[in-house]
């Protein structure tokens, strides 16, 4: 059994270069799958500032211009390296810059465009985000 007591929100950063690519990365959190960056709300915080923190700290890139794609639920999925249940909070953004400094999350990192993407093994979840930045579903 976990140890969470609530469901924890999460803030996913789908982060597009100048040139309109996607950042992917890869993370021993999601074995052999490409994720994007992301992580937890912390206390006090907003869920923008979530994804402009997560952003930077995993990637060392500034964004901007954030636009909610959806929100998912992951509830115990084995897909995870933990058993937990997150409440995920996607954002497709934009930086200026295509020099990514990784943290220790990451292993390592491509930039696509999004057709290339669905050719990748994607994590369920960032597939279905990709899946709607492609059918224009943005707020």
């Amino acid at each position: 059994m976990s140890d969470q007591i609530f469901p924890e929100p999460t803030a996913g950063v789908f982060i597009f270069n100048p040139a309109g690519e996607l950042l992917l990365l890869k993370s021993h959190k999601f074995p052999a799958k490409y994720i994007v960056p992301g992580g937890h709300v912390e206390l006090g915080e907003r869920i923008e500032e979530a994804a402009l923190r997560e952003a930077k700290e995993e990637t060392g890139l500034d964004v901007y211009d954030l636009k909610f794609i959806n929100f998912q639920e992951f509830v115990y999925d084995p897909s995870f390296w933990k058993k937990r249940h997150y409440i995920f909070f996607d954002y497709a953004c934009k930086t200026d810059s295509l020099s990514v400094t990784l943290n220790d999350e990451a292993e390592e990192y491509v930039w696509v465009r999004l057709d290339e993407a669905l050719a990748l093994p994607l994590d369920f979840y960032t597939r279905v985000s990709v899946e709607k930045i492609i059918e224009g579903n943005l707020s």
